[in-house]
């Protein structure tokens, strides 16, 4: 008698895909902004050195007996927001996917977080410049609800591609983001160079609009998701209200763990992605803090650098939605990880603007390839019902240790005061995640996957 489990995925209408890739498009404008505009905004209109509160985090540092150069204020409240939000979605994001599988409602979760999420920055373009912990603390919420919205928009992959087109799929979704974060990246650039002869006056403002623009690209471009993308698993419990459900989705996420040893080979994968990723999302939010404080980029020039990266990582995503086809998941992972590693020791040595170009190439072309390979293989060995609240525990293991990548990026400015050093700090994560990685057969974790199911 044949497995249904092992009944091929039913494949989801063009203009479905097309939604789901749409996101990507919508929620990179984030991404690019966030490690520019934002990040130029926070560190150098809101806490720069003279501000009122550099002196009040100085000031409480001394009575800790702590001494913090003022200049580096910026850097730690950008590295430290950041880890808080990531300590947030790590904890939160197994409990909501279970809780939308439970109802089957990742699309309107997608929706609330996306939403919300771009009413952040918005926001943030209208509270004056002077208040200081508001801007940090709307900065440290839209940060925290755009990684909780990914576990639910990687939880319709397996639900919208079968075991044939999920690479193709999901590289897909990767390019039309750098595609869309890279076009309104160059909207604020031209802001940046021309902004005073349209009327946007100051660095300060024109740093502002790349806020609104923000917010703005990413709540209108989720449109299509909250439109057309559907659940196409049924609830894996009757409904019931929304604090039951919160109570019943921790249970179930505490089977979960108790029924992990049903998937050793997923689980294997999470522990080396959660070192791995940790490496490369923290290089992704602190490249543009390294860039301003070691090698004294300026705006425009990072917003121009981040503009040729985000399409060398489309050409990257492309290259790889051919190559993992070609030699297979594992060997295009084990090869982007490769290259990581080397790029990060390479970045010790880098003392002028040239040699981050260069170097910043090199990690766009597998930038893409990285983060497609690991949610395409996510994706073959996860059990079907369960895709937002597994994808819920991949987001969790992308999350778990990011929050202590960012923490430590932060101490090591501390002590240092040398953003170059901090870098480095993350070198141990890529080897350790490489070495994990190395031992995934990925074909035995899809057979386990079709062979048990979370009790």
């Amino acid at each position: 008698m044949n497995d249904p489990a092992a009944a091929p995925r039913a494949r989801a209408h063009g203009r479905v895909i097309f939604a789901w890739a749409m996101y990507d498009w919508a929620n990179s404008a984030y991404t690019t902004l966030s490690i520019t505009a934002l990040m130029y905004f926070l560190t150098e209109v809101v806490a720069p050195a003279d501000s009122p509160i550099a002196s009040q985090l100085t000031a409480a540092a001394a009575n800790l007996g702590i001494d913090v150069a003022a200049k580096s204020w910026g850097g730690i409240v950008w590295a430290w927001g950041l880890a808080a939000a990531m300590l947030c979605a790590a904890v939160l994001s197994p409990i909501v996917g279970a809780m939308a599988d439970a109802r089957a409602t990742k699309r309107w979760w997608l929706t609330g977080t996306a939403l919300f999420g771009a009413a952040c920055p918005i926001t943030m373009y209208f509270v004056p410049t002077t208040a200081a912990w508001t801007h940090i603390g709307l900065f440290v919420l839209a940060s925290l609800l755009f990684d909780l919205s990914f576990g639910f928009y990687n939880g319709f992959l397996p639900e919208i591609a079968d075991e044939r087109t999920m690479n193709r799929i999901s590289a897909w979704g990767y390019a039309l983001g750098y595609l869309g974060g890279g076009i309104a990246l160059l909207i604020e650039l031209l802001v940046l160079n021309h902004g005073d002869d349209i009327g946007i006056v100051g660095k300060a403002a024109q740093l502002q609009f790349g806020l609104l623009l923000m917010g703005v690209w990413w709540a209108v471009f989720t449109l299509p998701a909250v439109v057309w993308l559907r659940d196409r698993s049924p609830p894996t419990a009757p409904r019931a209200p929304l604090a039951r459900s919160a109570r019943d989705a921790f249970v179930q996420v505490k089977k979960t763990i108790r029924s992990v040893r049903k998937y050793p080979t997923l689980v294997l994968f999470l522990i080396g992605f959660l070192f791995y990723n940790d490496g490369i999302q923290t290089v992704i939010g602190q490249a543009g803090s390294f860039a301003r404080a070691d090698l004294g980029f300026e705006p425009p020039e990072l917003l121009t650098l981040i503009l040729v990266f985000q399409f060398i990582c489309l050409l990257g995503a492309l290259i790889d939605s051919v190559l993992t086809d070609r030699i297979g998941q594992k060997r295009a992972l084990m090869l982007y990880l490769g290259i990581w590693v080397a790029a990060l020791a390479a970045a010790y040595f880098v003392t002028e603007k040239i040699h981050f170009w260069w170097l910043s190439a090199v990690l766009g072309l597998v930038m893409g390839g990285a983060q497609t390979v690991s949610r395409s293989i996510m994706a073959m060995m996860t059990p079907e019902r369960h895709n937002a609240e597994f994808f819920g525990f991949f987001n969790f293991s992308g999350k778990a240790t990011s929050w202590m990548g960012n923490m430590t990026f932060g101490l090591v400015i501390v002590m240092t005061d040398s953003a170059r050093l901090a870098i480095m700090s993350l070198f141990v994560f890529f080897v350790i995640g490489w070495a994990f990685a190395a031992m995934v057969d990925v074909a035995r974790g899809r057979r386990e996957a079709l062979a048990a199911t979370v009790e």
